[in-house]
C-alpha cells in the first residue's frame, strides 16, 4: 500500500465494485428490501445473526463481520460485538481483521497469473529462480539423522509449491516427532527476529528435504517459498505485485501487508483463551506487526483486509476469474485451483485432527469439498481455506454463493463454526 492508503483511481475503482453490489457508501444494502431476491429466507437469515449474538454473549467471541452473498445478491450482512472488547469499539462492516492463512489463496492466484504470463510452467524446474533449492536432498528417515540423505529423483516445482509438497513444510502437522533433528532445525529456521526472503531461501536451502517433492502434503511453508518466488520472476516485491495486479483492478482498498496510520482505527484487537481462568483476553500488541511494511511479505499469512475487499476476490474465484470487467485468470486455471491434488496414502497427508480431510481434498491455495457429509455442509465442488485468527470465507459453485465469517479470535470455535454454516445453509430457499 502506498504510505497515504489510498490512490484516486483505486478509491473510484473499489466505489464502483461496491455499487455494482447494491451497496450504498454509507454501508446500507440496498438489495436486500426485495424478499428473496438472492433465493434466501429473510426471516431464516436471522438465525445466522442469532448464532454470532449467540456466541458473543457466551463471552466465546469479541464480535463478528458476517456477509453472504447468492445469486449476485448481498443477502446477509451483520456486524455484532466489539472490534475492542475493552473499549467497547463497535464492530463494523469495514473493521480490518489479520487475515492469517486467508492469505495462501490471494498468493496461489498470483503465481497462476504469471503462469498465464508465460513466465513460469507448473512442472518446470524452479532452479533458475531458486537456486537454494536446486539439487535437494532427501532425509533416508523423516525422523532421522540430518546427514543421512539420498538425491531427490525430481526437482521441485511450482505445482509442488502449489499444492503443498514441495517435500518440506511446517512439520508438526505431518507427523514428524517433535524431537526428530529436522522439527528442531526447521522450528530454528527463522533464528528470531525478521529475516528477508533472500535469508529465508538461504536457511530453507541448508536443510534437506523430509519427502521426495510430490508424495507428502506438508502446510505452510510452501507458500512462503511462492511469495519469494513470486517477487523474484516478477521483480517487484510480494506486496506490490499483489496491490498492482489484484487488489488496485479488483478494488480492493482496504487490503495489503500492513495498515497505514489513518485506518489503524478499524484495525480488530484480537483474543486468546487464558490458560487460567478460561477467559477470552486480547492479545498484548496485537496491531504491532501491521504499523510499518513487513521487511519479508509473507505469502503464507501475512496480508491484512475487510469482508468486502475479500468478497471481491471471491467473487472472481467464483466467477471463474473474472469479476466487474476485470480478469485476472482463465476458467481452466480456476478448474485448475480448484481440483483436488492432494496424495491418496493418508499418511502423506497434513492433518489437525483424524477427521480434518474427511469428504475434502486440497487444490492450488484451497481447500476442496469432494463428498457432502450433511444437509448443512458445503455442496460438493466448494472450496475454502481459514484463518488461525477467525476469519473463515466459502466459494459454493453449485449454490452460486459466498459466504464470509470474521471473528478475531475465540474461546474455541467448533461449535460456532457448525451452528454459523448450518444457519447459512438451512435459510437456503431455491
Amino acid at each position: 500500500m502506498n504510505p497515504d492508503g489510498m490512490k484516486p483511481m483505486r478509491r473510484i475503482k473499489q466505489i464502483t465494485a461496491l455499487l455494482s453490489l447494491g451497496v450504498t457508501l454509507a454501508g446500507t444494502v440496498a438489495a436486500i428490501g426485495q424478499p428473496n431476491a438472492s433465493g434466501m429466507s429473510p426471516e431464516r437469515l436471522e438465525r445466522v445473526t442469532a448464532v454470532l449474538d449467540k456466541y458473543i454473549a457466551a463471552g466465546d467471541i469479541a464480535g463478528s463481520v458476517s456477509l453472504i452473498y447468492r445469486h449476485g445478491e448481498v443477502a446477509h450482512l451483520s456486524a455484532r460485538g466489539f472490534q475492542d472488547r475493552n473499549a467497547k469499539t463497535p464492530m463494523q462492516r469495514d473493521t480490518i481483521f489479520g487475515l492469517a492463512s486467508m492469505t495462501k489463496p490471494i498468493t496461489a492466484v498470483a503465481a497462476m497469473m504469471l503462469v498465464e504470463e508465460g513466465k513460469l510452467s507448473l512442472d518446470a524446474a524452479l532452479d533458475q529462480w531458486l537456486p537454494e533449492l536446486a539439487d535437494p536432498k532427501v532425509l533416508n528417515d523423516p525422523n532421522g539423522p540430518l546427514d543421512e540423505v539420498h538425491d531427490s529423483p525430481r526437482p521441485i516445482t511450482l505445482r509442488d509449491l502449489l499444492r503443498y509438497t514441495m517435500g518440506i513444510g511446517t512439520t508438526g502437522y505431518a507427523g514428524i516427532a517433535a524431537e526428530a533433528p529436522i522439527a528442531k532445525a526447521f522450528a530454528a529456521l527463522r533464528g528470531g527476529g525478521e529475516i528477508t526472503g533472500d535469508e529465508f531461501m538461504k536457511r530453507l536451502g541448508a536443510l534437506p528435504l523430509v519427502d521426495a517433492p510430490g508424495e507428502r502434503f506438508m502446510y505452510n511453508t510452501p507458500s512462503r517459498v511462492t511469495g519469494v518466488l513470486i517477487s523474484r520472476v516478477s521483480g517487484m516485491g510480494l506486496d506490490r505485485f499483489m496491490e498492482t495486479k489484484i487488489f488496485d483492478p479488483l478494488g480492493m482498498n482496504d487490503t495489503g501487508f500492513w495498515v497505514p496510520a489513518d485506518k489503524r482505527g478499524r484495525l480488530a484487537t484480537y483474543y486468546r483463551t487464558d490458560e487460567q481462568s478460561g477467559a477470552l483476553v486480547p492479545v498484548p500488541n496485537s496491531d504491532e506487526r501491521y504499523k510499518a511494511p513487513p521487511v519479508f511479505p509473507s505469502g503464507a499469512g501475512g496480508l491484512a483486509s475487510t469482508v468486502d475487499d475479500y468478497l471481491q476476490f471471491a467473487r472472481m474465484m467464483l466467477n471463474m476469474g473474472e469479476v466487474d470487467g476485470v480478469r485476472l485468470l482463465s476458467r481452466a486455471s480456476i478448474e485448475l485451483m480448484t481440483t483436488d491434488h492432494m496424495p491418496e496414502d493418508p499418511d502423506k497427508r497434513f492433518f489437525i485432527n483424524e477427521n480434518f480431510w474427511r469428504g475434502a481434498g486440497f487444490g492450488f491455495g484451497v481447500e476442496v469439498v469432494t463428498e457432502r457429509l450433511n444437509p448443512s455442509g458445503s455442496s460438493v465442488g466448494s472450496y475454502w481455506w481459514n484463518g488461525a485468527t477467525g476469519v473463515g470465507w466459502t466459494a459454493d459453485p453449485q449454490e452460486d454463493m459466498i459466504w464470509l465469517r470474521f471473528i478475531q479470535g475465540s474461546r474455541g470455535t467448533a461449535g460456532f463454526s457448525t451452528d454459523y454454516l448450518d444457519a447459512v445453509y438451512q435459510a437456503i430457499l431455491d
